[in-house]
């Protein structure tokens, strides 16, 4: 049996530091990681996790052949064990079907899209076409769903908007991480329920911890997440072929993640669907 995190996050040292200090003023919450790689590793090492995979994100077209450049040759050094990285895609980045094959010919699983930090819907042209192509080519697809801790005001990706994206593309099993839009839970069923959708449980359980020093910044209720009663009503809606475990690390807590799971009133096959099987098709591990 293994544990598989399908949404994890780093940064290269040279800037870990100081991108964790500007994530953490944004979003007013705490990191359970120092964004290095190595960092990563051991927090996920620690609470249990056998293969962690990185969703890297690019926020500007300039910077995606880099970045999957980076991400080849950690998947290189590593040969797919303890870690994993997919690659990056902006909707901006002109060549992208040129640098969708070539993911394909270095090996790559998947891609990762974050609407709110690339500055488009989910269900814009500019997205629903690279989704096309990546599908044709059997990328896996992983984007954020809902608004951001770290832009409140944006919904770049609401359950709507991924609904009206699959009914232009067709209905594929798109990843749409934190539960299918997070904060955004309750909608989530009624417009995703009866796609092929999958969704990924990051940054969405137990609650926020502010960082230190914003304690005040969120209210009780601010800080709540999903809870094992509106967990239920997800799993109940999607099921456990439909749901796969992701910290977003270095966001959340990821052996507190792992037991929330584990104390889930669902049977042992369905954790396991939850914690490994499900990702084990996407990778096609």
């Amino acid at each position: 049996k293994m544990i598989i995190d399908i949404h994890t996050h780093e940064f290269p040292d040279k800037i870990a530091a100081k991108t964790k200090e500007v994530l953490q003023n944004n979003s007013h919450s705490e990191t359970f990681s120092d964004l290095t790689l190595r960092g990563l590793i051991d927090t996920e090492s620690k609470a249990g996790i056998d293969l962690a995979v990185i969703v890297p994100v690019a926020t500007k077209p300039s910077q995606v052949e880099s970045i999957n450049n980076s991400a080849y040759e950690i998947n290189e050094r590593f040969g797919g064990k303890t870690v994993l990285s997919f690659a990056a895609m902006h909707p901006d980045f002109p060549e992208y079907k040129k640098e969708l094959k070539r993911l394909v010919e270095m090996g790559f699983k998947g891609i990762k899209l974050h609407p709110a930090y690339q500055g488009h819907k989910i269900d814009d042209i500019e997205y629903l076409r690279i989704m096309d192509e990546a599908n044709s080519l059997g990328l896996a697809i992983i984007t954020h769903g809902g608004i951001d801790i770290g832009f409140p005001t944006v919904d770049f990706c609401s359950p709507e908007m991924t609904r009206h994206a699959i009914n232009e593309i067709g209905d594929f099993p798109l990843i749409v991480a934190h539960m299918g839009g997070w904060k955004d839970w309750e909608r989530v069923p009624e417009y995703l329920a009866d796609t092929k959708v999958l969704i990924d449980t990051s940054a969405s359980l137990n609650e926020i911890i502010p960082r230190k020093g914003d304690e005040n910044y969120y209210s009780k209720d601010g800080k709540k997440l999903l809870d094992a009663d509106g967990f239920m009503k997800l799993f109940n809606a999607f099921g456990s072929k439909r749901i796969l475990f992701g910290t977003d690390n270095p966001w959340s807590d990821p052996a507190a993640d792992i037991d929330f799971i584990k104390n889930l009133p669902i049977s042992e096959g369905e954790k396991e669907d939850i914690f490994e099987n499900n990702a084990r098709m996407i990778l096609a591990i």
